[in-house]
């Protein structure tokens, strides 16, 4: 069981073009059709009705809280495996802005390069206990931990990557320290804020706002595709992704939306009042998406905002 890629779910939990839906039995669990969060009510039900073997906890572009603890006792009814998919917001859980999967969930998976700020790579966390094991998954007949160590070598893993190995240890470091958590508790204030801006300038947003460090602008009403309009973005200098929101009638090639996330611009120092800006240069863009000249007039605007701040570990470097 996993959310579907247009409620924010991710490709890998089950969505029909990966091996996660083909290879396996896919039975995806929805979100309420008002407030457009999980239901886990509904997902309680479709639970028992299917009693799959694994429970994906997570998604790729959901801007609420997680209810971990929901989930596992969902989990713990139909004797599933609950797995939290954390790529996203690792770093936020670090930092104490997003609650804790850890103690609710069989297996924690993440990448180490989003908002935990390492390089392109990824950790498995899983429980090391026999007598846990045998007490909640009676089936399986060896330790999660060592199943889980088997499965990445020598079934899938190459050769380590010495260079990337140290390069997570000095960003897990970093994720330990006081400062980090004041970042992680800016990333989520900052979204909020830039949520917010647009919403005063007339944006619809899926859920209506946000509990973490990503917003989806829900332009349905509007005349282009979400892939379109951050295509036009783009040319004015502003990065965003083109994403399905909820309902989506359009291909997933186009989208009726687009994703904008908080880290960056808070790891060089923005805070609320940069977002107001930020909302005003999206919203020149996105009203005149066929204006060169206005695109052309934010990129340089964007240009001159982006000098007055120093990019982490780069600006500082000394020549040579």
């Amino acid at each position: 069981m996993g959310l579907p890629l247009p409620g924010g779910g991710h490709l890998t939990h089950g969505w029909a073009v990966n091996f996660s839906g083909t290879d396996y039995k896919r039975v995806p669990y929805g979100l309420h059709e008002q407030t457009q969060q999980i239901d886990y009510h509904r997902l309680r039900e479709t639970a028992k009705r299917e009693r799959p073997k694994l429970i994906w906890v997570g998604g790729t572009a959901y801007p609420r809280v997680f209810d971990y603890a929901a989930m596992a006792e969902i989990a713990s009814e139909v004797n599933s495996y609950l797995v939290a998919d954390i790529a996203h917001i690792s770093g936020l859980i670090v930092a104490g802005a997003h609650p804790n999967p850890v103690r609710h969930c069989d297996v924690v998976s993440s990448t180490s390069h989003k908002s935990i700020r390492g390089p392109r790579g990824g950790f498995i966390l899983s429980r090391n206990d026999d007598r846990y094991q045998a007490l909640y998954h009676s089936k399986s007949k060896h330790n999660l931990a060592k199943r889980i160590d088997r499965a990445v070598f020598p079934l899938l893993q190459g050769g380590p990557h010495m260079n990337i190995i140290a390069a997570l240890a000095v960003a897990l470091q970093e994720a330990a320290s006081p400062s980090f958590r004041t970042y992680g508790q800016q990333v989520v204030k900052n979204a909020k804020a830039l949520a917010q801006a647009l919403l005063e300038r007339g944006y619809d947003l899926v859920t209506g706002g946000t509990d973490n460090h990503m917003l989806i602008l829900d332009l349905r009403d509007r005349p282009l595709s979400g892939k379109a309009y951050a295509e036009r973005l783009s040319e004015a200098g502003i990065i965003t992704n083109f994403n399905m929101v909820p309902g989506d009638q359009r291909h997933p090639a186009l989208t009726s939306g687009i994703r904008l996330g908080t880290p960056a611009v808070t790891s060089v120092g923005m805070c609320e009042a940069e977002m107001v800006q930020i909302a005003t240069f999206v919203d020149l863009v996105c009203r005149q998406p066929d204006d060169p000249d206005v695109h052309a007039c934010v990129r340089r605007d964007v240009a001159d905002f982006c000098a007055a701040f120093e990019v982490p570990g780069i600006t500082n470097r000394k020549p040579g």
